[in-house]
């Protein structure tokens, strides 16, 4: 597996009245035709966008789609989720033709189903997340690459200061998540020209990939980087961190922090010195910026833990978003990887 990408920012829509059912659909076709999907498989995007939104007016009376385009093995895809506040549901009592919880035909998440590689769903007191991936019909049986992401900028902004990058290949994955100062234009520049020279030096050992964004941000507002990579073989994780990022791995009966030195990355700071870990297949490596809460526990949310890493991000990003500045969070799940 050979991956080299830069996630773009997520595509938030609202969905509280019917018109915005169409304004869903076609941001999802969109998102769709940009990727090279062919008719077909645009088709079945907006397809599985139409459903999500419609059960967000039908059950939750309304609520929010997020849309991104997710990295595969051998093509990329469109991710859909939805986030509510509704009553909640069972997925897995949702899932055959012909159930409704508010006297409809109860075909809206079958149909959905049929159409992605992925769907998964959370719900609670709080309402339901629902996660849907599809990617292109030719694509590999095993197409999906287990990470999730959210690159969402500040309310009433367009470009986000945070980015994230994913690499890998068959030795090792690395992941890299950037929050420039501030937010805003400048802070975007700041960390677009940082996952530029991750796209370039991602191979390289964490403290070096740290200085390749150095040197790349040098002359912009700088930010705070973390850099984890893992070895596929044997599950050692390296990780190295500048200023205010948050990362840990995630097990079923601990947490294990990982430490960032203060400074600035693209104006100074000492020396990006690495921590080394093992972590065990399973385990769950997930990092995030300050535009989200640092307090809280999955351990809070009994079997989230052991859904899709897409789904989890999403869960918390509901919950725990400071709703003051942009956010970044990726998640990434070891052990399954070659």
């Amino acid at each position: 597996m050979d991956l080299n990408f830069s996630g773009r920012v997520t595509e938030v829509v609202v969905v509280e009245e019917v018109s915005q059912v169409g304004q869903a659909r076609r941001a999802a076709q969109a998102l769709a035709d940009a990727i090279g999907f062919d008719e077909v498989d645009a088709g079945r995007v907006a397809l599985a966008a139409t459903e999500l939104a419609t059960n967000l007016i039908k059950h939750a009376r309304g609520g929010r789609m997020y849309l991104s385009v997710v990295c595969g093995r051998g093509g990329d895809g469109v991710e859909l989720h939805t986030l509510d506040a509704g009553p909640g549901f069972s997925l897995a009592q949702s899932l055959p033709d012909g159930y409704s919880t508010g006297g409809t035909q109860g075909q809206g998440l079958g149909a959905i189903q049929r159409q992605a590689t992925v769907l998964d769903a959370w719900s609670d007191d709080k309402g339901s997340v629902v996660l849907a991936r599809i990617y292109a019909s030719r694509a590999a049986r095993d197409v999906d690459v287990p990470y999730g992401a959210l690159r969402l900028a500040m309310r009433h902004e367009l470009a986000c200061g945070d980015a994230w990058h994913l690499r890998a290949d068959g030795q090792s994955v690395a992941l890299t998540l950037i929050d420039g100062l501030g937010h805003g234009l400048s802070a975007s520049d700041a960390a677009q020209a940082g996952v530029a020279a991750v796209a370039r030096r991602g191979d390289a050992s964490p403290p070096d990939v740290i200085a390749a964004m150095h040197a790349g941000m040098s002359g912009t507002r700088g930010g705070a980087a973390a850099v984890a990579r893992v070895d596929v073989a044997n599950g050692a994780v390296q990780f190295a961190g500048i200023g205010n990022i948050a990362a840990a791995l995630h097990e079923p009966t601990s947490t294990r922090g990982m430490a960032s030195h203060p400074g600035i990355v693209g104006v100074q700071f000492r020396k990006a010195q690495p921590f080394h870990f093992h972590a065990p297949a399973g385990t769950l490596l997930l990092m995030h910026s300050d535009g989200l809460q640092a307090r809280w526990n999955l351990r809070d949310y009994p079997g989230l833990l052991h859904r899709h890493p897409a789904l989890i991000v999403a869960v918390l990003q509901r919950d725990f978003d400071r709703g003051r500045d942009d956010t970044g969070i990726v998640a990434l799940r070891l052990g399954d990887l070659h």
